[in-house]
């Protein structure tokens, strides 16, 4: 494909997924009903960890999430108690249970308390080229903390042979290669 091809691919691809009409449908839905960057963030994070299986199922339990986090998931990560994290406890989507829940806001109040937040943690490492570097380094800065093993299974790392990449990372792939 030469570049012309590329331009014209990325051209039609933006205009199927940049539209009302497919953020309505698709769990990107979640980041977009918040403002304050880190609300965005959270909440983008947390829904691309869950965002594999069924689309209406993605969005319903990201809007359940969403509401355990009292709809302010900035506010809870930095300032939850421990009779906080316990009503996150019965949350389950598919092999995301609770207890990965409760682990990702305790690594999530980390990474805003000790490295400035997500942005800070891959922009760090970032290069124009590629961000396998960048995921990695998030992945052990996310998992810096005690943590439960079975956990690291909901983060990827590229560098270790990983395919995935988070959708927050790039709001145009969509979440079924169906769509393409």
């Amino acid at each position: 494909m030469n570049k012309a091809e590329l331009k014209d691919f990325l051209d039609v691809k933006v205009s199927q997924y940049n539209n009302l009409k497919f953020i309505e449908s698709d769990p990107i839905q979640i980041p977009h009903r918040f403002s304050k960057k880190e609300d965005i963030e959270i909440s983008g994070f947390l829904t691309a960890t869950i965002a594999w299986g069924n689309r209406k199922s993605i969005i319903n339990n990201a809007k359940r999430l969403m509401e355990l986090l009292d709809n302010s998931p900035y506010d809870f990560v930095l300032n939850h108690s421990e009779t906080d994290l316990e009503k996150l406890s019965p949350f389950v989507h598919r092999t995301f249970n609770g207890n990965d829940c409760i682990q990702f806001i305790k690594s999530l109040k980390h990474i805003y308390k000790k490295h400035g937040g997500l942005e800070s943690v891959f922009s760090k490492h970032a290069k124009t080229e590629s961000l396998q570097v960048s995921i990695s380094k998030f992945k052990s800065t996310f998992f810096e903390i005690e943590h439960l093993q079975r956990t690291q299974k909901h983060v990827s790392d590229p560098l270790k042979n990983s395919r995935s990449l988070p959708f927050f990372l790039n709001n145009l792939i969509p979440t079924s290669f169906n769509d393409i």
